[in-house]
């Protein structure tokens, strides 16, 4: 595939990726899944070093959904252990690249010793500002949702809120990362039309692209496709074509 260009100054700020087909793409191949989850784990080397080289600014992944812990043990452990391997392969590149890591999730439920490596890594890069990489682990859009609802109660409850001061801004600000702005742009692999319980507050105004392209698969040129597509679409959060080019709300 030829690598498209792309306009530097109009490069999403921030990626969100659902990283889907792992299994499909074994299957297809007569591989175990296991096989595939550990052939996933050479995109996000890839997507990581690429997201960087293009400018992007923030890279979330969708790595592990609350769901998931209901898949077969096995696959869960296995899943387990590719992360603890890629904490531990990466987290030395990673940091001389100047990228920040980050988690968001019910960490309470990821194993403590992966916990406690994450954790260290969070911290080694916590003062990194070329890129941050966000981990969606143990993560689920509605259980964000409800975990940010439970705190506002628990302040409204101690008397730090009042309930109609709760706007999008004061709810926003207790989900998972709330100093990061939402996703300019969303990707899935694998062919699926569907959000998954993925960013389901942070999506409501980000440009999807989906790709037939398998998760292990799932390259710089995709990547770059993917950033192309973003480019050609037009903005407009609500406002009306006109409103857009000319920056004149009373445009109709």
């Amino acid at each position: 595939m030829r690598e498209r260009r792309l306009r530097s100054d109009a490069i999403p700020r921030h990626v969100a990726i659902i990283m889907d087909g792992n299994g499909r793409w074994a299957e297809k191949r007569g591989l175990s899944r296991n096989e595939g989850h550990h052939a996933g784990l050479e995109s996000v080397r890839d997507v990581v070093r690429s997201a960087h080289e293009l400018g992007v600014k923030i890279l979330t992944l969708y790595a592990f959904s609350q769901e998931n812990w209901n898949r077969p043990k096995g696959e869960v452990d296995a899943l387990m252990t590719l992360l603890d391997r890629y904490i531990d392969s990466e987290v030395d590149e990673i940091d001389r690249n100047g990228v920040q890591v980050r988690v968001m999730g019910r960490m309470e439920d990821v194993p403590r010793a992966i916990r406690d490596k994450l954790e260290a890594a969070v911290e080694r890069t916590r003062e990194n500002e070329e890129m941050i990489l966000v981990f969606a682990l143990s993560y689920g859009g509605r259980q964000e949702i409800v975990d940010a609802a439970r705190q506002l109660v628990a302040a409204a409850e101690a008397g730090k809120v009042h309930a109609d001061a709760v706007d999008e801004k004061t709810f926003a600000s207790c989900l998972y990362q709330p100093d990061l702005p939402d996703p300019d742009l969303l990707i899935r692999t694998g062919a699926e039309w569907r959000v998954s319980n993925f960013l389901l507050w942070q999506i409501a105004y980000s440009e999807i692209h989906v790709t037939d392209r398998m998760w292990p698969d799932f390259r710089k040129p995709d990547l770059v496709e993917a950033i192309a597509d973003y480019q050609q679409r037009e903005r407009r959060f609500g406002l009306t074509s006109a409103q857009v080019r000319t920056g004149d709300l009373e445009d109709a």
